[in-house]
């Protein structure tokens, strides 16, 4: 089975001051630790989608070069647009799977993208970690999913293809970094606190 993660990172992040690709933790950005993490191992390849700002993003960013980097132009329509790039990079890729994660959760564990990535090869049409009993990412979705995926309303996304085919879905254990995002300065700081980096 061949696997492509998709990256998230085309919002204003508003909320946050600005892109939230480009804050920091520690010496990498989160757009850097994302793609480090869900890099090979886990998945085969790796695709960013990028939208507002995207050339100053892509500037300011150390990515390996074997990132695909794609841009959503309809990025203020919402994140189903993004998912939707992604998937079309990733059939253009050749891929059976995706783990979909958006770039707001920097903190996510090797651990616990290797144990979604395995969750797909075994045969999971869908594959969530959990922490905590709350749902995070990244979300592995094979390629019977992607029709469903594709056909979600676009203020709802994959969260409504999970909630209406929870029979799809093999829970996955996960670590406090997958459910751990950033949607405000205040998240961002407790974020970046020494327990929360040192912790899993």
């Amino acid at each position: 089975m061949r696997i492509a993660a998709v990256v998230l990172a085309a919002g204003r992040g508003r909320r946050a001051g600005g892109p939230k690709a480009l804050l920091r933790v520690g010496a990498s950005s989160f757009l850097e630790r994302a793609v480090s993490v869900l890099s090979p191992p886990a998945a085969d390849v790796v695709i960013v989608v990028l939208g507002h700002d995207a050339a100053r993003v892509r500037s300011e960013s150390s990515l390996p070069a074997e990132t695909a980097v794609v841009v959503n132009a309809a990025w203020e329509d919402g994140m189903l647009g993004s998912v939707v790039a992604g998937l079309d990079a990733a059939e253009a890729a050749g891929a059976d799977a995706i783990l979909l994660h958006p770039v707001d959760h920097p903190l996510v564990a090797a651990a616990t993208v290797t144990r979604v990535a395995e969750a797909l090869r075994a045969g999971a049409l869908v594959a969530v970690p959990s922490y905590g009993g709350r749902r995070g990412h990244p979300g592995g979705f094979a390629r019977g999913a992607w029709p469903a995926l594709r056909a979600a309303p676009p203020a709802q996304g994959a969260r409504q293809v999970l909630a209406s085919h929870p029979d799809w879905i093999v829970h996955v254990e996960g670590d406090r970094g997958c459910v751990a995002g950033v949607d405000t300065p205040e998240d961002y700081r407790r974020l970046i606190g020494a327990d929360m980096i040192g912790g899993s």
